[in-house]
């Protein structure tokens, strides 16, 4: 009881949104620059003032100089849900590389991300750069070069890891994976039925005429949640549990989706760095559980926990439906 408690209390005060994305697009004219950002209008209800707000959380200096902002405006586009932002800056001298800071998970949320794409001159020899921003890399310098294969190769493994294991959605989802296998073996299996259902997503959803909300992602994520609880609790003994660890593995992957059709990331890497983080998190889970279990057999350990999930994934999947 006293999990289940716990498992509601904290699912009430996480109210960060699995699928939190942002892009923006800056363009580079000698000392001038033109920046426009977008988001999408459910990310801001809670921002209070977003067209001073946002504008603020972002930084852009070359040389040691900061940018001076010499306009801005902000206004909401129903017609594609979304909030956008426009400024002019101009910095002290001409730009040949570029700072940035940004800070929007502090204002948006933990988990949101921002996508910024720069372009460094006008006409066809214009150079492009592009850095990915969250709340464990709010800092990035773009030097508009072509990146190198190992550059590449780093930045979108990373990329993947972070995000496999950056919200309270995933984590918890992989604690009931855990909790769902009976053996080593079929640990190993629902590991990796939930990962080929990840990477089926990603390669399929691109080529159907269905393209999935956010919101929707957010809700069916909580609910693999619930419904992996009700299995542990409601069918202790059913068989082709990987199978349905291959289907939840397939909404997790609609996330990735999204993140690479923001970012322009290629899956491969990808989906490699959050394959490796999810293994590793899952083990890690497994472990705690069969100690658990071994030393507090009486107080039926998988039962508790899977009911404080069961609770969690419904608190979270109520919560995205009336967000």
């Amino acid at each position: 009881m006293k999990l289940v408690l716990i498992a509601m209390a904290f699912a009430g005060c996480v109210c960060a949104h699995v699928v939190s994305m942002s892009s923006g697009d800056l363009t580079i004219d000698g000392s001038a620059a033109h920046y426009e950002l977008r988001i999408p209008l459910y990310e801001l209800p809670h921002v209070t003032s977003p067209e001073t707000v946002l504008l603020s959380r972002i930084r852009f200096s070359s040389g040691g100089g900061g940018a001076r902002m010499l306009s801005s405006h902000c206004a909401a586009d129903p017609a594609h849900a979304r909030y956008v932002c426009i400024a002019d800056y101009r910095f002290p001298a001409p730009v040949e590389w570029l700072d940035v800071e940004c800070t929007f998970p502090a204002a948006i949320s933990a988990t949101h991300v921002h996508v910024l794409r720069a372009q460094l001159g006008t006409d066809s020899r214009a150079r492009q750069d592009q850095a990915v921003f969250d709340q464990a890399f709010q800092r990035a310098t773009l030097r508009f070069r072509p990146p190198t294969a190992a550059e590449i190769a780093i930045t979108e493994f990373l990329a993947g890891s972070v995000r496999a294991l950056e919200g309270a959605v995933q984590l918890v989802f992989l604690a009931a994976l855990a909790l769902a296998a009976r053996t080593r073996r079929e640990l190993l299996a629902l590991t990796l039925m939930f990962i080929g259902g990840q990477i089926l997503a990603v390669v399929v959803v691109p080529f159907a005429a269905w393209q999935p909300a956010p919101r929707f992602v957010e809700a069916a994520a909580a609910l693999t949640i619930a419904y992996l609880a009700v299995e542990i609790l409601l069918l202790p003994g059913a068989g082709a549990r990987w199978l349905v660890a291959g289907v939840l593995g397939g909404f997790h992957g609609l996330y990735f989706h999204l993140f690479l059709q923001t970012t322009g990331y290629g899956p491969a890497f990808v989906l490699a760095g959050a394959a490796a983080a999810e293994t590793i998190v899952v083990a890690i889970f497994a472990l705690v559980f069969s100690r658990v279990n071994r030393v507090a057999r009486a107080l039926h350990p998988v039962q508790v926990s899977a009911s404080a999930l069961l609770v969690f994934g419904m608190v979270r999947f109520a919560l995205r439906l009336r967000n």
